[in-house]
């Protein structure tokens, strides 16, 4: 591991150094759930935009979606006969006691119950092959270990599973490959023969959906150590989206035998899985088998060695892919027809899978000790439990088949995803809005996203499309703009900008980013009348037009109004400045006086008589729109309070733009959240959409009508939903209002708690939601973490304890402790010329640069 720098610099009054000292650790561990939660766990091993495969609860491998396509329940099973088809990819141990007792067993604990019935009996992956009967999971992602013991047998493993994950490193970060562990230990007063045999199949030109697997191969290559099976086709069409490559290796000293392929099929009946198990059930070695007939023959590796009494040995395995087709956009009903490859960005760092191992193999352990500091570093920190597990098991999101990076490295992603296609397409503006996961953590990702939306999203009279089609050139075709997408992603640039402090950015992009303000202003628009309060045909995030004013969108219309005021500034563009500034007040002091009821704040429906068809179009109506009566519109708000109406608030605080409407009724409405939208049991509930709640579950409602309700509110409102429950959590906790929020976050783990649901997959329209990622602002908010790379200065809690922060492109740790900061940077530099600790003062520095395992001491 590489240790720390043992410089510190002592930033008093002089400069000294101070040793620090790091050690080699055990995988970290932040949650460990018993065999009774464990049955839904499913944990992404996948870099960012690479696709992955899922480490269950149970030690297994499931859920191959590494072929640019969601694949949810995909385990490769290809050329079956009979009923039983669940034959996916497994692991398995041989052990042979000092008695000569053979016993062969899956490296898996038992299966979900709930998979025992179905047409054909149990349906689970491998479901009738014996296993071991007791199962624990322990986890702070990216890391998963599955504790493994059984009465019967005299060892007990520990499987585990991970992929490199450091902040602001993101080629390191987007590996595609999963690593394997087996910790093997023999607990018993004798010597023990163990074998580890791990079967994946040759399924490359089949994606679980579509495709088909032509001519593959199977080759065992042994090159400078690197010993395993490179799986390649000579059928598959080099273009199609299915092609590529994939390897499997083993890292392990020991007598190594292989199968390139099972035992060839002469009957209806397939026994080539009995024929495999007989063989390495013998005694832990694997005979060669030929089959010449096979698209998608089977590969297999085995490890066989000898433990002493109370031995414990690991044993490692890398799966890799490189799958390079990736083609546009294919939800059905969204741009089925426009077909073209835009290929992976992963694929253009390596040749082949196998490069991908000769690459990566030796970094390996530097990597993982790259990951565990900075796991490490984020759980030790003193924040509650619910902030770190919320924000850092919703990180999975970004490295499965939810963001993918497109040839030309630019980020994009779906809204979620269903099991085998993406949950609407187009890098959805008004969801990805909510999602602070990327910036903080892999800044340039985000800046990418930001080029998308001004570069390609954006036309000449500044609509933005919310959905961007691909190939990149066709991105403004959808034609559609959503006010609060569009606003939202003015703050975002502004908070891009802000942690990058590259002015080149702001360069670019500022004219676009001008003209997609100055697009409310329109004849028709969202603030026709320029008084800084929307009153027109405003299309947002719940899939419909809200009419008159109205929270959610006045608030991200003030923070974009502040953002944009500050951003013209900096360019010496004092009037359209002025300009800004003068909106964003007269706005909020109408939100004040007119939208705030005493408890909250409520939408005035303001139905227009007439529809002008242009502005209609230009402002984004999705829906029909013929035969509508606007005088007196369905789905609107009301006077109902909405869960994230302070959604432009919440975003203003983290990017450091204050308050955009009076303090005191900021708090008073996230209080009225608490005491409306807070249901205790929803088993009293009645809704009538989707349900992502259910029975003695708690949660926040995305609406409540305390008073008048109207006939036929905006279609989510009995809803439960974790992104906008986090928006108003987050909010509770930046106001002080710290019980409460965490008892949200807190009610929302409980839900995803591996027994019902998987902990890494929080659902809205489709796994994997991208709205959830609104988890980190969590630990910005409790942190009080501001940044800014334009004034080199950083701002913090002056509340005691130590903390974890990031800027997504630096992150380390800061000592709290009385008017004394120790600011250590972990990974990155950076530059700084103020520190604040809020409530206690600022130090200035004179621009001191802090390097890679450096730390400070700075005295206010």
């Amino acid at each position: 591991m590489t240790k720390l720098n043992k410089l510190k610099i002592l930033f008093l009054l002089t400069i000294g150094s101070v040793t620090a000292q790091s050690q080699q650790l055990n995988w970290p561990v932040l949650k460990t759930y018993d065999q009774d939660h464990i049955q839904k766990i499913k944990m992404p091993i996948g870099g960012i935009g690479t696709g992955t495969i899922s480490f269950t609860g149970r030690g297994s491998l499931e859920d191959w979606e590494i072929m640019n396509r969601p694949a949810k329940g995909f385990n490769p099973t290809l050329e079956n006969r009979g009923p039983v088809k669940q034959k996916g990819p497994f692991f398995a141990i041989y052990v042979e006691d000092g008695q000569g007792k053979k016993q062969t067993r899956l490296l898996e604990g038992p299966p979900d119950e709930s998979s025992y019935e179905g047409p054909w009996g149990a349906y689970s992956n491998q479901h009738g092959l014996p296993r071991f009967s007791k199962a624990i999971f322990k986890t702070a992602y990216p890391f998963g270990q599955v504790f493994l013991s059984d009465e019967s047998l005299p060892v007990e493993v520990v499987v585990g599973a991970f992929n490199p994950l450091i902040p602001g490193n993101i080629d390191d970060s987007s590996i595609p490959m999963a690593i394997v562990n087996y910790k093997v230990k023999n607990t018993s007063d004798k010597s023990v023969t163990i074998s580890i045999a791990g079967s994946i199949q040759n399924f490359i030109g089949f994606d679980g959906t579509r495709g088909k697997t032509i001519k593959n191969v199977n080759n065992i290559r042994e090159l400078n150590g690197v010993k395993g099976i490179h799986y390649t086709t000579e059928g598959v069409d080099p273009e199609s989206e299915q092609w590529g490559t994939m390897s499997f290796v083993s890292l392990n000293n020991g007598e190594t035998s292989y199968r390139t392929a099972w035992q060839e099929m002469k009957s209806r009946w397939d026994k080539k899985r009995l024929d495999f198990w007989d063989d390495f059930s013998a005694d832990g070695i694997l005979e060669k088998r030929e089959n010449k007939s096979a698209n998608a023959p089977m590969g297999s590796i085995a490890v066989k060695n000898t433990l002493k009494p109370g031995e414990e040995r690991n044993f490692q395995f890398l799966i890799s892919w490189h799958f390079p087709n990736r083609q546009t956009w294919d939800k059905p009903g969204f741009q089925k027809h426009i077909k073209a490859t835009v290929g992976n960005y992963y694929t253009t760092k390596y040749t082949d899978s196998w490069d991908v191992i000769l690459k990566t193999l030796p970094r390996l352990n530097t990597l993982e000790d790259n990951t565990k500091t900075f796991v490490n570093a984020l759980i030790k920190s003193d924040f509650p439990k619910e902030i770190k597990e919320s924000a850092l098991f919703n990180l999975a999101h970004l490295r499965t088949q939810l963001a993918f990076r497109i040839k030309s490295g630019h980020l994009l992603g779906w809204e979620g995803l269903f099991d085998t296609y993406g949950s609407c397409f187009g890098s959805c503006t008004h969801v990805w809005n909510y999602e602070q996961t990327t910036p903080f953590l892999f800044g340039e990702l985000a800046k990418t996203m930001r080029d998308v939306e001004f570069g390609y999203a954006t036309d000449d009279e500044g609509l933005m499309s919310f959905r961007v089609y691909l190939p990149l050139e066709e991105g403004q075709k959808w034609g559609k703009a959503a006010a609060d997408g569009q606003m939202g992603s003015i703050m975002k640039f502004y908070r891009d900008w802000q942690l990058s402090g590259d002015d080149d950015f702001l360069k670019k992009h500022w004219p676009k980013v001008k003209k997609s303000l100055e697009f409310c202003w329109i004849d028709g628009g969202w603030d026709a009348n320029k008084d800084g309060v929307m009153e027109g045909s405003q299309h947002n995030t719940m899939d419909v037009e809200y009419f008159g004013p109205n929270p959610q969108m006045g608030f991200w219309y003030l923070g974009a109004l502040k953002a944009t005021a500050e951003m013209a500034d900096y360019l010496g563009e004092n009037k359209f400045a002025k300009t800004c500034r003068n909106l964003y007040k007269s706005g909020s002091k109408w939100m004040d006086d007119n939208l705030f009821n005493g408890e909250y704040y409520e939408q005035h429906i303001q139905p227009p008589m007439s529809v002008n068809n242009v502005a209609e179009a230009l402002i984004g109506a999705t829906g029909p729109t013929k035969g509508v009566d606007y005088t007196s519109p369905d789905y609107q708000l009301g006077k109902g309070v909405l869960v994230d109406q302070l959604v432009g608030q919440v975003f203003s605080h983290i990017v450091g733009l204050g308050y955009l409407a009076k303090e005191e009724h900021i708090k008073k409405s996230l209080e009225s959240i608490l005491k409306y939208n807070y249901v205790e049991n929803m088993a009293s509930h009645a809704n009538f959409h989707r349900s992502y709640a259910l029975g003695d579950e708690s949660a926040l409602l995305m609406a409540a009508y305390p008073g008048e309700r109207p006939e036929k509110p905006f279609p989510y409102f009995t809803e439960v939903m974790t992104g906008f429950e986090y928006t108003a959590a987050v909010g509770m906790l930046q106001e002080g209002l710290t019980d409460d929020g965490l008892l949200c976050i807190q009610n929302i783990r409980d839900r995803y708690d591996g027994k019902k649901r998987s902990p890494f997959n929080e659902a809205e329209a489709g796994h994997h939601y991208a709205r959830s990622m609104m988890a980190w602002a969590g630990i910005l908010a409790v942190t009080e973490f501001q940044y800014s790379a334009v004034e080199k200065s950083m701002k913090f809690t002056s509340k005691p304890g130590t903390y974890f922060w990031s800027n997504g492109f630096s992150y380390g740790t800061i000592k709290v402790e009385n008017k004394l900061a120790e600011l250590m940077v972990l990974s990155g530099e950076l530059r700084l010329e103020s520190f604040t600790l809020n409530g206690v003062g600022t130090k200035k520095l004179n621009s001191l640069l802090i390097k890679t395992e450096e730390t400070i001491q700075i005295k206010i």
